[in-house]
């Protein structure tokens, strides 16, 4: 049995017509959980009510295919076109579903209740967010459709900050499904700061990604040493140095990577694991990106 099959039997939130493509099983993200599947010709019932909030991109469509459904006794039918999305809360099962097209490859993205936490004050959330959500088809979000495409990237190749951007990603995820695809009334719209970090927190927060690159840093922790909620804290970070914490993050890690990479006292494969990369690849990869050339060149144009 193949490690797909594997995964696609032991999840078993769509019928075996899906193709499970990629997850994040494996990655250690504990705010979301991604699959990324592709869905073929099928009619019968639909997927199992989710545990968690369910948010499902399309990001390989067809405009000729049809998506037809019943909701609420009655049928409804959608285009299975790139970048629409469907919207399931926690505990609303598929009544039927036919699929008239082409391979179509979905990015299912699961919301649990913890990534909905951090914004509980702001929204006056309630104590199972996910029940929220509208229950709704072929809706049109760009914002949701770039935190999914950087999500799926991501998990297919994973960089030394993923954790913290995957954890900085569903709170931003949880934010725009509370904001914009709950049920009316059952929220309130947050407070809007532009505010950034004063001098004192923000000189605390840099020293903390100095002492600790080496080691795994998360969100959570920036905004307990800010003194901060994590929702806060990561707006007001973006706000003071121009780019969330996850990119500032990784842009040190890269930094001390090279001045590793100058010393020439470590292994390329030793630099990697020192910068908290995955693996030597990914770190190639990301060295890449952002200079232009592979570790290895990099070493070779300082001799």
């Amino acid at each position: 049995m193949s490690l797909m099959q594997a995964q696609g039997q032991e999840h078993l939130k769509y019928p075996n017509t899906t193709l499970l493509k990629s997850s994040s099983k494996d990655l250690g993200w504990s705010t979301l959980t991604a699959e990324l599947r592709s869905h073929r010709h099928y009619e019968g019932s639909g997927a199992p009510a989710p545990a968690d909030a369910e948010v499902g991109i399309i990001v390989r469509g067809s405009d000729q295919g049809l998506l037809t459904y019943k909701f609420a006794g009655s049928w409804r039918s959608v285009r299975p076109t790139t970048g629409s999305i469907r919207l399931r809360p926690i505990g609303r099962a598929d009544d039927e579903v036919r699929i008239c097209s082409p391979n179509v490859e979905v990015l299912h993205l699961y919301v649990p209740t913890v990534a909905f936490a951090p914004l509980t004050d702001d929204y006056n959330l309630p104590a199972v967010p996910g029940r929220c959500i509208r229950d709704s088809w072929g809706v049109q979000d760009e914002l949701v459709n770039e935190i999914g495409l950087s999500v799926l990237s991501e998990m297919r190749s994973p960089t030394a900050a993923g954790r913290m951007f995957v954890e900085t990603s569903s709170l931003l995820l949880a934010a725009r499904l509370a904001h914009s695809h709950f049920e009316t009334g059952t929220i309130r719209s947050p407070i809007r700061s532009r505010h950034g970090l004063d001098d004192g927190r923000l000189r605390r927060v840099l020293a903390y990604v100095e002492e600790h690159l080496a080691e795994d840093i998360s969100a959570t922790d920036l905004a307990k040493v800010a003194c901060l909620s994590i929702f806060h804290f990561t707006r007001a970070f973006a706000t003071s140095m121009g780019v969330p914490p996850h990119r500032y993050v990784s842009q040190r890690r890269l930094e001390s990577a090279k001045a590793m990479i100058a010393t020439g006292r470590a292994s390329l494969e030793e630099i990697a694991f020192h910068c908290r990369f995955s693996s030597q690849s990914s770190f190639t990869r990301a060295f890449r990106r952002a200079t232009g050339m592979t570790p290895a060149e990099y070493r070779r144009t300082l001799r």
